[in-house]
């Protein structure tokens, strides 16, 4: 393919709760195997294109050792690649990133020596598959300056991201970030294409002007003045930025129709594979609707439920719709109930945890790890 990836995956937000206090949001797990940011990177990867950039800074760590060889996601090794950027001091910088457009001109220097003409700017919070290709397509063919990848949304508050609003022929008429009140339901998916060099000389302007953002300072500005079309689709897309939008794509993988959308296709969803056991299912245990990935260890029951990684589960759990996330030890006769529960917590003997008014985060900290 005749463009080069980039994955902005180093923000954070508070609307994520404690779940994004030791971890990006990129890294969250999805789907009982995955995280999110595989997503995006497996749409990189089918759609042909080799050189992929990952732009990370927020509790990087789980995120850097995910992302440790690209031979997962086949990048090319000679033609291309993987390639992980976290902000650096150098003589003539030592900020953070301080926004998008910011991210990208710390690291212009990649972006000048690539070759390819186009550049694919993805987030690393959206579940969704997208053969970028067609957006390239349509790109060309509407002879476009930016192409904003856009979808229908009944179901979200369209006010959690970009609305835009488009004429007859797909062009961008209005586009606002975040608006209080929007009579439309057309949102941004956070996925765009535009052209290399045009990409460099809008984010070295917004730079020598000291803005940082990449949707209000670059695409908002220049609505009116450059070529900027909206590409629908109406497949599957979800965003995970909030701690209830988290839950409802993970249980939406419960559902047939979605694990098909996924995994049933020739165009596959990858990920950094863990050399762990299959699942074991004890005598007593019961298991209805539920994703049960590698390494778990079930003796009670579970219903409605997603389990990461190396999930023991006690003798007469019960467990209902909740997510428990990686390397979670549950004491016997613990409940969970509209629950998620952090990653390498132990939850002692005859807990009780219920979600009432919403889903409830668990965390328990005890010191199950010494240091």
């Amino acid at each position: 393919m005749r463009a080069l990836g980039i994955i902005l995956a180093g923000g954070n937000n508070n609307r994520m709760r404690e779940l994004s206090h030791k971890r990006a949001i990129a890294a969250m797990p999805v789907g009982g195997s995955y995280r999110s940011i595989d997503f995006a990177l497996s749409n990189m990867a089918n759609s042909h294109i080799q050189r992929v950039a990952v732009l990370t800074q927020y509790n990087a760590r789980s995120l850097n050792e995910h992302l440790s060889s690209s031979k997962w996601w086949d990048f090319g090794r000679k033609q291309g690649g993987l390639f992980l950027f976290t902000p650096t001091v150098t003589p003539d910088n030592s900020w953070w990133y301080r926004g998008t457009a910011d991210a990208i001109y710390q690291n212009l220097t990649w972006l000048k020596q690539c070759h390819e003409p186009y550049v694919v700017i993805a987030s690393g919070d959206g579940i969704y598959k997208l053969d970028y290709n067609k957006v390239l397509e349509y790109h060309i063919a509407k002879r476009a300056d930016v192409t904003i990848v856009c979808t229908d949304c009944r179901e979200e508050d369209p006010t959690r991201f970009g609305v835009l609003k488009l004429n007859e022929d797909n062009r961008v008429v209005d586009f606002e970030e975040k608006p209080m009140v929007s009579d439309s339901h057309l949102i941004s998916t956070g996925i765009y294409v535009i052209r290399r060099r045009q990409l460099i000389e809008m984010i070295e302007r917004s730079a020598q002007e000291e803005r940082s953002d990449f949707v209000t300072d670059v695409l908002i500005r220049y609505k009116n003045l450059k070529r900027i079309y909206g590409y629908k689709i109406d497949t599957y897309w979800s965003n995970i930025s909030t701690a209830e939008s988290y839950y409802r794509t993970n249980m939406d993988f419960l559902k047939p129709e979605v694990r098909e959308y996924f995994f049933g296709g020739d165009d596959q969803i990858y990920s950094k594979i863990d050399d762990l056991p299959p699942a074991k299912y004890n005598p007593g245990s019961s298991v209805k609707n539920s994703l049960i990935a590698s390494g778990c260890i079930i003796n009670g029951q579970v219903e409605n439920s997603v389990l990461f990684k190396k999930v023991y589960v006690g003798n007469n759990c019960v467990i209902k719709n909740s997510i428990i996330l990686n390397d979670v030890y549950l004491g016997d006769n613990a409940h969970i109930e509209n629950c998620i529960v952090e990653s390498r917590d132990t939850i002692r003997a005859n807990s009780y945890h219920c979600g009432e008014d919403g889903i409830k985060i668990v965390i328990e900290k005890n010191e199950r790890y010494v240091i």
